[in-house]
């Protein structure tokens, strides 16, 4: 092992050398060009390259790098991985992950997504960074409520808690799977969840199709007796949103949710 660090070590400069120890002891094992530069007073793009080349740091995106740890071994960057939220972290501002990736990281699904989805007020395209992407969920300012933080490998990264998740994914759930998904995580987890501070969110958003999408799906998995407060004062206005936006154009109506019924909530298909 000692042999390794040697030849992992083998050939940093001083300058590069100053660069990382004040990095660490900053405790930035994600960091930005601009960092660099402010360390080394000088511009830092030949420093970094170096280090890049040598496999000290890895360059996640454009002008966003990461120190590779030394228990990686002798390959260095070949070898590392950032957590996709920490990554997720540096893209935009306000931000927080949500949705789908919320899901999964509270444990109310099992399924991984296929992106990383980042809430934020801005409208951004998706992006590509290393080998993973990321989406971004475009909201209004009334709804980033729910926000808590996680510490992932080191730093803290905006998540939504569970109850502002659910909520989230019945507001979009295009970005969560699909309504069959939600339906499954507030089947199997309603104990985990409060659904007073739920009710909560949702009326701060202001948006009745999340009442008309947790309305039906309470009652096509038999919770609607034991959660039935949380519509309690809720006026199911006109209009009939899909219930899934992600199912099919055929479907039928539904008077007393005034959902357009396109999907099949059916807790009996997910016993397995």
């Amino acid at each position: 092992m000692k042999e390794n660090t040697e030849e992992y070590r083998k050939g940093i400069g001083k300058k590069e050398s100053r660069l990382l120890s004040e990095l660490a002891r900053r405790n930035k094992t994600v960091f930005t060009a601009q960092d660099a530069g402010a360390i080394l007073r000088e511009a830092p793009y030949l420093t970094l390259h170096n280090l890049k080349r040598k496999k000290w740091i890895l360059a996640i995106k454009g002008g966003l790098y990461a120190i590779v740890p030394l228990d990686i071994g002798v390959k260095g960057a070949e070898s590392f991985i950032v957590h996709d939220f920490v990554i997720a972290s540096y893209l935009t501002r306000p931000y927080y992950i949500g949705m789908w990736s919320a899901l999964n990281f509270h444990g109310l699904s099992d399924q991984i997504p296929s992106a990383v989805f980042i809430c934020t007020t801005k409208a951004k395209k998706p992006v590509s960074v290393l080998t993973s992407k990321f989406v971004f969920v475009q909201l209004s300012s009334a709804k980033f409520t729910g926000i808590e933080k996680a510490v992932i490998e080191g730093r803290e990264v905006n998540v939504s808690d569970k109850d502002k998740t659910i909520i989230d994914c019945l507001d979009h759930p295009e970005h969560a799977g699909g309504i069959d998904e939600v339906a499954k995580a507030i089947y199997f987890s309603h104990e985990e969840l409060d659904f007073a501070k739920a009710r909560g969110y949702a009326l701060k958003m202001k948006n009745v199709a999340v009442f008309k999408r947790l309305g039906f799906i309470l009652e096509a998995t038999g919770l609607i007796d034991q959660y039935a407060g949380v519509l309690d004062g809720v006026r199911l206005t006109e209009g009939y949103p899909a219930l899934d936006k992600l199912g099919p154009k055929k479907g039928k109506y539904s008077e007393k949710w005034k959902l357009f019924v396109n999907a099949d909530i059916n807790p009996k298909r997910w016993m397995y």
